[in-house]
């Protein structure tokens, strides 16, 4: 497999248990992630101002380290606690209408809508394409002049389909182009310089824990969306600076309310530097490999698979026939597979340290629904449902 020698020494971090594929809810911390958060908090305990600065640099190395990765200048990228921080202060700074799917992860939905609410200056418009995969087609059919903006996630959290970046920037235009990053970023290899505001977070693929989010604002984003919420680590001067309210900052920390908590950003920090230093396309491409593994076993199965095969990152999520959602979730469970089970739906999320051990246990579980499956009679014709009996 091209690229898994490069790849091994992350590779060999990767200590989860076996049978662990929810990467996608949330990422068990790495071991260099795990050092460097005790170490700094050593150095925190000890009173030394020398220490305590030594910590408090960590957020401006884990700002060059994510401004690397999105081919920004520094002063674009602010520290935030979450992605969903990132996108409150871009939805209640912006005015117009701005388009989102009406099946995106709440921190989209929910972020424009209580910015619509509060200040009456942003309209959302909810587009409802097919299976919730936001296409440019679909963005195309509802773009109108009002549109100043388009919110979507690089990766869809539901169905794991990669938008098009590139394609969504040429159609909108000047519009700005919104993107939750939150499943995407590090271990998808793609040009950031399409979309105006990008947020994310290092608790899910970069094994960074919560509290480490981030958000691009670039030039053009900073000229259209107000720094409402800006608070004090978000204005000029300091905190003996008379005069009030002071100005906010030119740059993307305007967009945030109080000082980054530098153990987060610790964290952040060693997390990106380990993808960078293993090259995130080779990331990319060998988490898509273990995508696949995942996706051969539900064909294996006779598992339909919701993900699009052609666009997709390390989420899979599998259709099971409905008499067979429930025995499949159980057994799942019963051979200690961890996955996400959301109604009729299961996601599977694989990383790059996933094993074949952990593959099994998932094989497994799918093999033992196989051979138990009710064969479905048609009543009317009494005719055998020849595809239950796939095995």
């Amino acid at each position: 497999m091209a690229g898994v020698s490069e790849l091994e020494p992350l590779i060999e971090t990767f200590d989860a248990a076996a049978g662990y594929l929810d990467w996608a809810a949330f990422g068990p911390l790495s071991p260099a992630v795990r050092a460097e958060m005790n170490a700094d908090a050593a150095l925190l305990g000890t009173g030394r101002r020398a220490g305590i600065d030594l910590v408090s640099s960590r957020v401006d190395e884990a700002r060059d380290l994510v401004a690397a990765v999105l081919g920004c200048a520094v002063d674009e990228v602010v520290l935030q606690p979450s992605t969903t921080h990132g996108l409150t202060h871009a939805m209640q700074g912006l005015t117009g209408d701005v388009l989102v799917s009406a099946q995106e992860f709440p921190a989209l939905r929910v972020t424009a809508r209580r910015a619509q609410d509060a200040r009456g200056l942003l309209t959302v418009r909810e587009i409802d394409p097919p299976d919730g995969i936001v296409t440019v087609d679909a963005v195309a059919e509802a773009l109108t002049d009002d549109v100043t903006a388009v919110a979507v996630s690089l990766v869809d959290f539901r169905t794991g389909a990669l938008a098009d970046l590139p394609g969504l920037r040429e159609l909108i235009g000047d519009r700005l182009l919104i993107v939750d990053a939150v499943q995407a970023f590090g271990v998808v290899d793609v040009d950031w310089a399409a979309a105006d505001v990008v947020c994310g977070n290092g608790y899910k693929w970069l094994r960074a824990g919560r509290g480490t989010g981030f958000a691009r604002f670039s030039d053009r984003a900073r000229e259209r969306i107000e720094p409402l919420l800006s608070g004090i680590s978000g204005m000029q001067g300091d905190a003996a600076t008379t005069g009030f309210p002071p100005p906010p900052l030119p740059t993307a920390g305007a967009y945030s309310i109080a000082p980054s908590d530098p153990l987060a950003a610790s964290r952040l920090a060693v997390a990106v530097r380990d993808v960078v230093d293993a090259g995130i396309p080779a990331v990319a491409a060998e988490l898509r490999a273990r995508a696949q593994d995942v996706m051969n076993l539900a064909n294996r199965y006779g598992v339909p698979v919701l993900t699009p095969r052609d666009r997709h990152a390390g989420i899979v999520t599998l259709l099971p026939d409905p008499q067979d959602a429930a025995p499949l979730a159980a057994a799942l469970a019963n051979h200690g597979v961890t996955v996400t089970a959301r109604g009729a739906t299961i996601r599977v999320s694989p990383h790059i340290g996933t094993g074949a051990d952990s593959l099994q246990l998932l094989g497994d579980a799918l093999a033992q629904v196989a051979t138990t499956r009710v064969v479905v009679i048609d009543a009317p014709t009494g005719e055998l449902d020849l595809g239950a009996l796939e095995s």
